[in-house]
């Protein structure tokens, strides 16, 4: 069952000289709308228009006069810029009428899809406006998309609940199946990933649930790499058994083990991060999904390392790829989200499966989420620059073992990362020469970044994984190299200088 978003409008009463008019329930002054959103900027940031205005929509073929003897209701607000009227003109010749609903057809891109895309030629631009600057669903002159608090919408009457249930009018109808301003979000991402779809969810971890619930069958089989977030193989090792489904897990640059288990397994999936974690070893895209497809497996690409700015995956020939949010996407260190985006096909079987399921998105999370998305390329590049210059800086190090960056010439993937990476990201690994109280000590010892899990924030984030992510087993560090000495150092956005600085006063200490 296919979800798809699409951009309503606001709708109107009409009287006879074709002015626009208030419905009979809810008659306001003139000029209410305006002074209404203006004071509400003001006092009470977007949230209030959004409260008043939530259900205005943005992109029905044309206005749907009202029934019952011309009354009715305002399901929206205009608004008088001539920007956001020639958004809505676009908006309404889209090819429409497809609802965010189960059992919805695919539509083709709409008007204002691509209007957005001869427009907002670069991920600069995408990262600011995409999903916000035309068709919108809210009808407000915010130039934020506002949040919507509501966990249900309404309908005017019977007839129009049957026409949203069979897809002629496009609508919400509860908060888990939909929000105007997730949507946004969702419509972010997918123009930042060149997605056909995107849903988000409550965390990125949940994401990869969903992602493999509502795509690998009963008695499946999947193909995973040994470096990787903990918590996904655990996820994998224990819960995906009780379906009947069973896992190959391979070394991340094993091609010949990767064809071994394409050859003698019916693979439904391979899932795998690039670059992934901790150790940032980076799979070519382009050659795992040539395999994938030959033998009918799907390829997911966990890209949550890279960021959208840094790495396309499905341009690359990948079928999904999925995000913690959590990290570069919201890249403030204050929400938690996740999102699957990629083929609509597909996309719509996990939407489904979220719908039933739970998982939601808090629309005040959307919100954040989407405000740190608009400085996603400026972060992303600072953090490039950054993490490069310490990797080059901690390579020369005598203090410093060993160190994991595929910026550098001495990774292993160096020549992947380069084919199919625009930027490194922004977390260098490293082992120090040092035993496991040295390494404590060393983390001890700084004073700018924060000792805690996560990354991709602006602050500066570092962990020793042996005890961070492994410490209740000793056994499972030693299979999959997590040595003592070992940490993982996510840059922020401060300056390079005082994170060298410190990182070296830090070193003194081993």
């Amino acid at each position: 069952m296919a979800t798809v978003s699409l951009t309503p409008q606001a709708v109107f009463s009409t009287e006879s000289g074709g002015a626009l008019a208030s419905a009979t329930i809810l008659r306001f002054p003139p000029n209410f709308v305006r002074q209404l959103s203006t004071k509400a900027r003001r006092n009470c940031s977007n949230i209030g228009v959004a409260q008043i205005v939530a259900a205005a929509w943005s992109d029905c073929p044309t206005a749907r006069p009202h029934s019952g003897g011309g009354g009715g209701r305002a399901r929206g607000v205009a608004s008088s810029h001539a920007a956001a009227a020639s958004a809505a003109a676009a908006a309404a010749s889209a090819a429409a009428e497809v609802s965010a609903i189960p059992n919805a057809k695919v539509a083709q891109p709409s008007a204002v899809v691509l209007a957005e895309r001869n427009l907002l030629g670069s991920d600069a631009s995408l990262s600011v406006h995409a999903g916000e600057r035309l068709g919108r669903r809210i009808a407000t002159d915010a130039i934020t998309t506002p949040v919507v608090n509501t966990s249900a919408y309404w309908f005017n009457n019977s007839q129009e609940l049957i026409d949203f249930k069979e897809g002629r009018h496009a609508s919400f109808e509860y908060g888990r199946y939909g929000n105007p301003t997730t949507e946004a979000l969702e419509k972010k991402m997918s123009a930042l990933e060149r997605a056909e779809s995107t849903v988000f969810v409550a965390s990125g971890m949940y994401a990869a649930v969903a992602m493999l619930s509502a795509l690998v069958p009963a008695g499946g089989h999947i193909v995973t790499t040994t470096d990787c977030y903990r918590k996904t193989r655990i996820y994998m090792e224990t819960e995906l058994p009780k379906r009947g489904i069973s896992m190959t897990v391979i070394r991340p640059a094993d091609m010949d083990a990767l064809q071994n288990a394409l050859d003698n397994n019916n693979v439904s999936l391979f899932f795998t991060e690039t670059p992934t974690n901790p150790f940032l070893r980076c799979i070519d895209v382009e050659h795992v999904s040539n395999m994938c497809h030959s033998k009918g497996a799907l390829l997911c690409i966990d890209s949550t390392f890279a960021s959208p700015i840094n790495q396309k995956a499905l341009t690359l020939g990948a079928d999904l790829v999925i995000h913690s949010a959590t990290k570069y996407i919201a890249g403030h260190n204050d929400v938690i989200g996740g999102c699957v985006s990629g083929r609509d096909e597909l996309v719509s079987k996990v939407r489904t499966y979220h719908h039933v399921v739970g998982g939601v998105l808090n629309p005040n999370a959307a919100y954040l989420i989407l405000r740190g998305m608009k400085t996603l390329h400026l972060r992303v590049q600072c953090q490039n620059n950054t993490a490069l210059r310490m990797a080059q800086f901690l390579e020369e190090h005598p203090k410093i073992a060993r160190v994991y960056y595929p910026g550098l010439p001495s990774h292993p993937e160096h020549h992947i990362a380069k084919s199919q990476m625009t930027g490194f990201g922004g977390v260098v690994s490293f082992e120090v020469a040092g035993d496991f109280d040295g390494t404590r000590r060393f983390i001890d010892s700084v004073k700018i970044p924060y000792h805690a899990p996560s990354f991709g924030g602006c602050e500066s984030i570092i962990d020793q994984p042996a005890i961070m992510s492994y410490w209740d087993s000793k056994e499972q560090r030693d299979i999959y190299g997590i040595k003592d000495n070992l940490i993982r150092f996510s840059i922020g956005v401060e300056d390079f200088e005082d994170l060298k600085n410190d990182l070296v006063q830090a070193l003194e200490k081993i």
